[in-house]
């Protein structure tokens, strides 16, 4: 009897989540126009044919900022293949402390200042940091939760640079 009740459990909760999964791989993410470091106007769209990782972060959130070295490595290693990283605050932040930590971590893909609409426009509000994955056709493949981890990176984003 318990078996039953997993196997219906099942078929009620965890293949509808599937379904929404694969339904949202073909929706277009929220657009954006932020701007830079340099204040120059950088969009989303700009990014369309490479795949794309949007990583939602702030400066007072631990796990974003140890996220950032491993972010750093997977540019450098992966953007000939047609990574790209974007970094977004995911709030109003001081433009002092972002250049203090860009410079800190030796950033090398873009650090966009976002703000507490834009994170709300793109579901983002109870975990940070949050990574979008864009495909190169600039749909929504996936949104990982945390630490975007190497097991997570050659499971869900290594296949779409080969």
């Amino acid at each position: 009897m318990k078996i039953l009740a997993i196997f219906v459990l099942l078929i009620l909760f965890v293949i509808p989540l599937n379904q929404a999964t694969a339904e949202q791989a073909t929706d277009n993410p929220p657009a954006f126009t932020l701007k830079d470091l340099r204040g120059q106007k950088v969009r989303l769209s700009d990014y369309k044919g490479k795949v794309v990782l949007v990583n939602f972060w702030a400066t007072w959130c631990g796990p974003c900022l140890a996220e950032m070295p491993e972010l750093v490595k997977l540019q450098k290693a992966y953007r000939g293949r047609g990574l790209q990283i974007i970094g977004v605050t995911f709030e109003e932040e001081s433009k002092t402390l972002v250049n203090r930590l860009a410079r800190k971590f030796k950033i090398n893909y873009p650090l966009l200042y976002g703000s507490t609409d834009l994170s709300k426009q793109y579901g983002i509000e109870d975990v940070l940091p949050v990574t979008l994955v864009v495909d190169r056709e600039g749909k929504l493949r996936d949104r990982i939760l945390g630490i975007l981890d190497m097991e997570e990176f050659n499971e869900k984003i290594k296949p779409m640079l080969e």
